[in-house]
């Protein structure tokens, strides 16, 4: 069976026939178009050549369509707005950006921030793949370090040299009880209340525990760590069932509604963590990261 020869006709073509046939005049066809007449007379007649049919009747005083030319004008009109349409959609996708972000972050933002942070994200972008990564603060500086991750929320004080850092805000020390806890009757406790208690805690290369430790030091005091975790979860779990107590950051407290766990402020000058934003000095962020990070740095600063 032959394959049928579709005419070969542009869009401005099409828009010339809608023209003439809506306004009965090739003079104010061509001033809609902003076409001369001549060409706007041209354009048709090539048309009506490719077609092999005659469009209008023209006269002295008026052009009129033929039936052919009414059809193919009506026809003309719905291609045109079909295909204005269709393109409209097509750009608005093309808009979207597509790709993947790769975060990694320190555990108080993503229990404070970051799934409400994430969601908004999505709403924006809705074709970017988000990989979270969450861990202690020298997996964050690992991940950035090897560009397996576009940038970390982490602590600033220990975010030098290759890394680029914007602070966020500052995040308080808590320290975590069980309910009926002797040190639950004081308002906020001093770090020398935690002498001779044992405590449950991150490892020595998280940000807190040296923050801890170092004041602890400077002070001359001696803490008795009794367990460790790298895990947020596991740490509550562990205070909740009577082995220790701990210190976290403010974002890493239970919530007020654990029936088991309450908190105190660790009050001191020096016992706080810097919450930045870091990357690598020389590494250019992808547009989709770096739509990601101004979206974080402006939550962050919105909630804070």
């Amino acid at each position: 069976m032959p394959q049928e020869v579709l005419p070969d006709i542009s869009s401005r073509q099409l828009r010339a026939v809608v023209a003439v046939a809506q306004y009965r005049s090739f003079i104010a066809a061509a001033t809609a178009l902003k076409l001369s007449q001549p060409a706007i007379t041209r354009i048709v007649k090539q048309v009506e050549a490719e077609l092999g049919a005659p469009l209008f009747v023209r006269s002295t005083r008026h052009v009129s369509a033929t039936e052919f030319g009414k059809e193919f004008a009506a026809l003309a009109e719905r291609l045109l707005i079909d295909l204005r349409i269709n393109v409209a959609h097509m750009r608005k996708q093309a808009e979207q950006p597509r790709g993947q972000v790769v975060v990694s972050s320190v555990f108080s933002p993503v229990t404070a921030m970051l799934p409400s942070l994430i969601a908004d994200y999505c709403r924006k972008f809705p074709g970017i793949e988000i990989h979270l990564r969450e861990g202690l603060h020298s997996a964050v500086r690992d991940d950035v370090r090897s560009g397996l991750a576009d940038f970390g929320l982490g602590f600033a004080q220990d975010a030098l040299g290759t890394f680029a850092t914007e602070q966020l805000g500052v995040d308080r020390l808590h320290v975590v009880l069980p309910k009926g806890h002797a040190l639950a009757r004081k308002s906020k406790l001093v770090l020398s209340a935690l002498v001779g208690r044992p405590l449950v805690a991150f490892p020595p290369e998280s940000m807190t525990r040296r923050v801890v430790d170092s004041v602890a030091a400077a002070q001359g005091l001696s803490l008795h760590y009794a367990i460790t975790t790298n895990r947020l979860a596991t740490l509550h779990g562990l205070v909740r069932n009577g082995i220790g107590i701990a210190f976290v950051p403010a974002a890493e407290r239970p919530a007020a509604s654990d029936p088991h766990l309450l908190t105190r402020p660790l009050i001191g000058r020096q016992l706080t963590c810097r919450v930045c934003l870091m990357r690598l000095r020389e590494r250019e962020l992808s547009p989709p990261a770096a739509a990601f990070m101004a979206l974080a740095r402006n939550w962050y600063r919105t909630v804070d």
